[in-house]
């Protein structure tokens, strides 16, 4: 694939200007919205909430979910739902540090087709968003979509100015559709019973996931701000090209870029029909994904097949959608948890585990060591050619899920991309080894004089903070000393017992307490009986009877929380 220069299609520049409405079409609303029925909600509104809930609850039903969730059902049902629910599953399908892996295959196979919108609500859209009749903007515009999904659809159509172009609109009323659903399904998660998907994954965690997302994607404005960065980050490389935005044409519900004529990724005929080589796609393709991991920190995290178009030499990215993001302390940690795969580091793979991810309860350390050392025994031995890191990063994501540690978002979006990557990479050129790659675009960057800046850099700062730290030493152990010869040295102990032990240490102190108290009771009351004091029950001091019966209680309660406890 020869490196060509990016074609200037747009030579003069637009100075189309449009009054300024005051109102977007589609932007997604600041103020919070009620989803309970009954609150700030019309009768209208109220009706179409319980036809959905009726809706929703005859899939159940029809899916006999009392009976448990399948992989399988759950994706039948998920489509059964519509759209929002589809955009569920395909958001789950991401979460592969929550959900089991088996789930996440299975979701993976959700298409987001749906049936399109009429063209009279497209019209109604676009007249929404720029203020006048479409005609005005557009000499053409295809009446059939080129596609249609759960939150909008594209057509093709022709600029006034004579470029031609895809128009991305957003369905009509889409967000209102998909904050009711949600909030139904978080009722409905209350109500799911326990042998089902329910024992397995957090799913609140997953609808508050799914809501965020979703927002990001019904907001263009996002994805255009998206396309000007990602064309930004890689305008140096050679054979990559990203649509022309138009973004005068662009608001919160209407997006308009360069119309692509381009070749599929994975249409292996078309491409060795035109002079392509398959394995240069595949390794430039693999090479630049890996760039934007580890050099950007911004990356694609849908690159399915209708997303990568071959174009003119060019490798072509589109739908900006669903990017994904790793912070600088995030790539650092995943290139240590490489390396120490590569080094057989146990150590060093726990250590950048337990920086990058969150617990959710009090870690288990020697566990967490247990399972990578595991972990590292079906990988130590495997020569780097032989390594599937796609296999490595959902086994990780297993260990890290079976530890109760929550990734970062941007890891579960990489664990996603992977994926696809690997799928289209099985497909066109199934020789390549994604790991190998990898290892070159890594070493070749240690070589950069940047990195060796950086790396320099942090060495001399960190060596820096050492010298400081010995100089202080000497006067540290002579006050230490001295303070053990004046007997004023303290040292403090901080020690952690575990949940077991703990709970065993406070009930044996508790029952030695309560054994004491039993003695004292009984020997008291044994002296009392022995005088003449008044009052008197059953003929002896009554002060000794109460005794004798308040170490019966006791003795009576630890017999009690004895049994009930086995």
């Amino acid at each position: 694939m020869e490196p060509t220069e990016a074609k200037n299609t747009a030579n003069e520049k637009l100075t189309h200007n449009k009054e300024n409405t005051g109102k977007e079409a589609g932007t997604v609303p600041k103020e919070k919205i009620v989803l309970e029925s009954g609150k700030n909600s019309s009768d209208k509104d109220k009706n179409g909430y319980k036809e959905r809930l009726k809706e929703i609850t005859a899939v159940l039903h029809k899916h006999a979910i009392t009976r448990g969730v399948s992989p399988e059902k759950l994706r039948l049902i998920l489509t059964d739902l519509g759209p929002t629910f589809i955009k569920l599953g395909q958001v789950m399908s991401m979460r592969s540090d929550i959900l089991p892996k088996r789930y996440c295959d299975e979701l993976m196979k959700l298409c987001s087709d749906v049936e399109p919108m009429p063209f009279s609500e497209v019209e109604e859209v676009l007249q929404e968003a720029f203020g006048c009749p479409w005609q005005e903007e557009f000499q053409e515009i295809q009446r059939k979509p080129l596609g249609s999904a759960s939150i909008a659809q594209v057509h093709r159509a022709v600029l006034k100015t004579g470029e031609e172009v895809v128009v991305k609109v957003q369905r009509k009323g889409i967000y209102e559709v998909m904050a009711r659903d949600i909030g139904l399904m978080k009722k409905a998660v209350k109500l799911l019973p326990p042998v089902s998907i329910k024992e397995a994954v957090d799913l609140n965690l997953v609808l508050e996931e799914l809501w965020r997302v979703t927002q990001e994607e019904m907001n263009f404005l996002t994805e255009a701000a998206n396309m000007e960065e990602f064309s930004r980050k890689n305008k140096n490389v050679a054979f990559v090209k990203t649509p022309i935005l138009y973004r005068e044409y662009t608001t919160a519900s209407v997006l308009v870029m360069e119309y692509i004529d381009g070749i599929p990724i994975d249409d292996k005929e078309t491409l060795l029909a035109g002079g392509y080589d398959l394995d240069e796609i595949g390794s430039k393709f693999v090479d630049n994904f890996i760039k934007q991991v580890m050099d950007d920190g911004f990356f694609h995290a849908d690159p399915h097949p209708g997303n990568v178009m071959i174009q003119g030499g060019k490798i072509v990215w589109i739908d900006m959608g669903m990017m994904g993001r790793l912070s600088d302390r995030d790539r650092e940690l995943i290139g240590e948890a490489i390396e120490g795969v590569a080094l057989n580091d146990i150590g060093k793979i726990q250590d950048a585990v337990l920086a990058l991810g969150e617990f959710k309860g009090k870690p288990d350390q020697s566990r967490l060591y247990t399972d990578i050392r595991d972990l590292m025994a079906k990988y130590g031995t495997a020569d780097l050619g032989q390594i599937d890191i796609v296999e490595i990063f959902t086994d990780l994501m297993d260990v890290m899920k079976e530890n109760k540690i929550v990734m970062p978002h941007g890891l579960t979006m990489l664990a996603r991309g992977l994926t696809h990557m690997e799928g289209v990479l099985a497909d066109i050129s199934p020789e390549i080894n994604m790991v190998q790659i990898a290892a070159a675009r890594m070493k070749g960057n240690l070589l950069e004089k940047e990195n060796w800046k950086k790396q320099l850099k942090g060495t001399g700062k960190k060596l820096y903070r050492s010298v400081l730290r010995a100089i202080d030493i000497p006067t540290l152990a002579a006050d230490f000393l001295q303070g053990c010869m004046k007997g004023e040295t303290k040292i403090n102990l901080d020690l952690h017992a575990s949940d077991d032990l703990a709970w065993l240490m406070r009930r044996l102190i508790r029952n030695i307490v309560l054994g004491l108290w039993v003695m004292a009771l009984l020997i008291s009351s044994s002296i009392i009986c022995t005088t003449d004091m008044m009052p008197k029950m059953f003929g002896i001091p009554a002060l000794g009877v109460l005794g004798y019966f308040g170490a019966l209680v006791i003795l009576m309660y630890l017999f009690i929380k004895h049994f009930m406890k086995k």
